[in-house]
């Protein structure tokens, strides 16, 4: 009977490369789990020998540092060799096997212990057989593994070979086996023994390069940048080393050296080419080649750009061999290019160029980059005029390399009001040339003469006069002058980005604005800016309405037509779009926008106060609900009033005296006359009228139409909220306490604002319910039909009447008529005008543009 691993053997033939590899894998690793102390030793010494350690230490020393390392190697060598048991066939087949379900290779091996005179058994063995061999099949090679860590517990073994690695990459692993030179370097103990030299040869800082010890050179050829310093040092008596080059000009001589280890020192700057050569016992001869270090470059890249904010950004490009040290920008003025007409017909008053420092990388290579210049010079003299634009860089030699003179329109700040630009006019008039005081004086003279509707705010016509006096005294000094132009700098600032009287003008300013830069080519930076000041100045006047929520205050947002209705989104992307289109560089079409946008504004307001809702219930409800927070807002600045009164007399809150108190009747008699539920008389106190206010809301109230939504009920809950902080602030007047009535007044002023919002948008939201719903009257009409001033309605292409926009059909006939062609042409006429206006739906306005597209 054959032993288990002869059928084990047979078994497994097919699959002995695997499990041969692992074998060998098994060996290393039980190598490396026993001799990695000696392999680390080895390489600790190899580090130690690469880096030059035995030039350093003396000759026994070192020799009893190479016998302790051998001795120490014997010792680990045989701890290794001692531990070391090699793995057999059966350990690498186990290895493999193990890694396979079901083992296998194992399973191969067997062989059937019941049933072999069974054919079913042996049938089935067989089958097992066969799965177990398809198993095997995916039998891999298993790699090492040592597990040196629990072994190595301090890593020294990764100590070892950083240091082979760090010896490999920064030592001399070439010089291993040369013999120690200690005591060959130059210097005092060899000058002791004979004459010596010493030499360096450092490249510029600027160049990055480093400095070379020419007595461990090898090569006779040095290849060096321009401005290298030499340096040598001679030991010895004077004259035993011969010395010569010829690199420097002139000729460097021997200096007395301060050292007292030598005598002589030769330093010299290399400009040429040329040869060095040394005498004596270490004679050498140096072929130095100087590399030239060409001068810098700059140039210009595109033209200078205004940004909003008035700073002009010009981008460059410089090179250089090595670095650009520095640089500056030099800016000339331009009298050639300059109109001489009015205030500038006079020769200009003497002015320093203008000299801007270029911005230099803070990281990165120097020798080539690209960088923009940012600088302000909106307050110069020279701002928006004809000027040279000059750059100029330096390398570390001081080289200097130059750009050619570029002629442009000095940047600055533009002012798109016209008064304020008119007063940065004469203020670079006053700047060009003094003796423009004169001229300058009589123009704001004659603009103060009237300033009414021409100057809107007083502040600007006060220091106007102003400066007009001081510039008609004559004498003007510098400091004159400096104060004078900035005084009219603030001013032109004031009118352009502060002098707008309300919300509505700053909006309407914003577009003119902003219509001016788009007709005059400003930069995509300054429309940006504009436009996000139109964008504010919308954002503020909706909020105002919204804040106000009065028709006879405001325009009716939210109406522009019967038809049509505007919400604040549509506004936005009306907005968005212009912007959008302006990016584009559509200018024309951002343009015909803007004006769409100024029209449907304007509208807004021409109905304020027309109409509306102030003929309706609830208009007239709105318009008593504002009389009534304007009522309550009066009556809390005169308890506010009254409690100042009282801190200032000494008194305690609600001792008031006699006299003031008749003084606040008459006040209240005053206001509150012909007023419902305002008292008799007028002699009532404060609670009093805060009593008859709070009755005159309950009223307002019940006359309230009913409203219904989430809005409506919002509405009526924030008017009871208003009743009860009314209620509130009363009991506190009659109980003294002005604190607390000022507060209840302040939560009743709040909840009656909120409130009328939330009434104005029920009103809204039930007019979108009846617009849909035509009146009898509206239905009725035909040819003849007429509106309530006594004029035909006017109709749309298609025979309806206008503002009638739930109606589809038309009560007359499309083909009748002397001129159907010219209906046809109207009709396409009308779709093309509502195909151009964007605020309609995405749906309708692609519905148009297939039927455009069609006819």
């Amino acid at each position: 009977m054959r032993h288990s691993s002869d059928r084990l053997a047979e078994a497994v033939e097919g699959f002995a490369r695997p499990i041969r590899l692992t074998l060998w894998a098994m060996v290393l690793e039980r190598a490396l789990r026993a001799f990695w102390p000696v392999l680390t030793l080895a390489a600790l010494s190899f580090a130690a020998l690469a880096f030059r350690v035995q030039d350093v230490l003396p000759p026994r020393l070192m020799l009893g540092a190479m016998l302790a390392v051998v001795l120490a190697g014997v010792f680990l060598l045989a701890l290794g060799l001692r531990g070391l048991r090699l793995p057999g066939m059966d350990e690498a087949l186990a290895r493999v096997d193990a890694r396979l379900p079901a083992r296998p290779l194992s399973a191969l091996s067997d062989q059937i212990a019941l049933g072999s005179d069974d054919p079913a058994a042996r049938a089935f063995w067989a089958a097992h057989q066969r799965r177990m061999m398809q198993a095997a099949q995916a039998a891999r090679a298993q790699p090492p593994a040592p597990d040196l860590a629990p072994r190595d517990p301090f890593a020294l073994r990764m100590t070892g070979l950083a240091a082979v690695v760090i010896a490999l990459l920064f030592g001399a692993p070439e010089h291993l086996f040369d013999p120690a030179q200690t005591g060959a370097a130059p210097g005092a103990a060899e000058a002791a023994m004979g004459p010596s030299w010493e030499g360096w040869a450092e490249p510029p800082r600027y160049t990055g390069k480093p400095a070379i010890y020419l007595n461990r050179f090898d090569g006779a050829r040095l290849e060096l940048p321009e401005g290298t310093r030499f340096a040598f040092r001679f030991y010895g008596e004077p004259g035993a080393i011969a010395f010569e080059e010829s690199v420097s000009s002139p000729a460097a001589l021997p200096v007395a050296s301060d050292d007292p280890a030598g005598l002589l020192r030769r330093d010299f700057d290399a400009v040429q080419s040329g040869r060095i050569s040394l005498g004596g016992p270490a004679a050498r001869d140096f072929e130095v080649e100087i590399l030239p270090d060409d001068a810098p470059s700059v140039a210009l890249m595109g033209v200078a750009e205004r940004r909003a904010d008035g700073k002009f950004a010009q981008p460059f490009v410089a090179t250089d061999d090595y670095a650009v040290l520095r640089g500056q920008a030099r800016i000339t003025l331009d009298l050639a290019g300059i109109s001489r007409i009015y205030g500038l017909a006079l020769a200009p008053e003497e002015r320093p160029d203008l000299v801007f420092e270029l911005p230099m990388p803070f990281s990165g290579s120097r020798a080539d980059f690209s960088e923009t210049l940012v600088e302000d010079a909106a307050r110069h003299a020279w701002a928006n005029l004809p000027v040279k634009l000059e750059l100029e860089v330096e390398d570390g030699r001081g080289q200097l390399g130059r750009s050619e003179p570029y002629q442009l329109t000095l940047p600055g700040r533009r002012f798109f009001d016209p008064l304020a630009s008119a007063l940065i006019e004469a203020r670079r008039d006053l700047l060009w040339n003094r003796e423009n005081a004169p001229r300058v004086a009589q123009w704001l003279r004659a603009i103060t003469y009237l300033p009414e509707g021409f100057i809107r705010r007083e502040e600007v016509t006060r220091m106007l006069r102003m400066v007009v006096l001081r510039l008609e005294a004559g004498d003007l000094s510098d400091e004159a002058v400096a104060d004078l132009t900035e005084t009219l700098w603030t001013l032109a600032e004031l009118l352009e980005d502060g002098g707008l009287a309300d919300a509505l003008e700053a909006m309407k300013k914003a577009q003119e604005r902003l219509s001016e830069a788009i007709r005059n080519g400003a930069s995509p930076d300054e429309i940006a800016k504009l436009m996000q000041e139109l964008k504010e100045a919308t954002d503020n006047y909706v909020k105002m309405l919204a804040e106000r929520a009065q028709p006879e205050e405001g325009p009716q947002f939210g109406r522009q037509q019967e038809s049509q209705q505007i919400t604040g989104d549509q506004i936005q992307q009306m907005m968005d779009e212009i912007q959008r289109l302006m990016e584009e560089g559509r200018m024309a079409e951002a343009q015909e926008l803007l004006d769409q946008l100024a029209r449907m504004m304007e509208s807004l307001q021409v109905t304020q106060g027309q109409g509306g809702e102030g003929d309706t219930p609830g208009g007239q409800a709105m318009r008593d609900l504002g009389e009534t927070l304007r009522r309550q807002q009066e009556l809390s600045d005169e308890a506010f009033r009254e409690m100042q009164r009282e801190f200032q007399q000494g008194e305690q809150p609600g001792q008031s005296p006699q006299g003031e108190e008749g003084e606040g009747q008459q006040g209240g008699q005053q206001q509150g006359q012909d007023r419902p539920g305002a008292g008799q008389g007028g002699t009532e106190d404060l609670a009093g009228r805060q009593r008859a206010l709070r009755e005159e809301l309950g009223r307002q109230q019940g006359l309230l139409p009913r409203m219904g939504g989430e809005a409506g009920e919002a509405a009526r809950q924030r008017l009871e909220d208003a009743g009860r902080a009314m209620q509130g602030a009363e009991e506190a007047l009659r109980e003294g306490d002005n604190s607390a009535a000022i507060d209840h007044q302040a939560d009743a002023i709040e909840a009656l604002r909120e409130g009328m919002r939330a009434f104005s948008q029920a009103l809204a939201e039930e007019r979108n319910r009846e617009q849909g719903q035509t009146s009898d009257q509206a239905q009725l009409g035909g040819e003849g039909m007429q509106g309530q001033a006594g004029r035909e309605v006017p109709r749309d292409p298609l025979g309806r009447a206008q503002g009638q926009g739930d109606r589809i059909a038309s009560e007359r006939e499309m083909l009748q008529g002397e001129d159907i062609y010219r209906r046809a042409r109207d009709l396409l006429d009308e779709i093309r005008r509502r195909s151009g206006e964007r605020l309609r739906p995405e749906d309708e306005l692609d519905y148009l543009r297939r039927l455009l597209r069609q006819f």
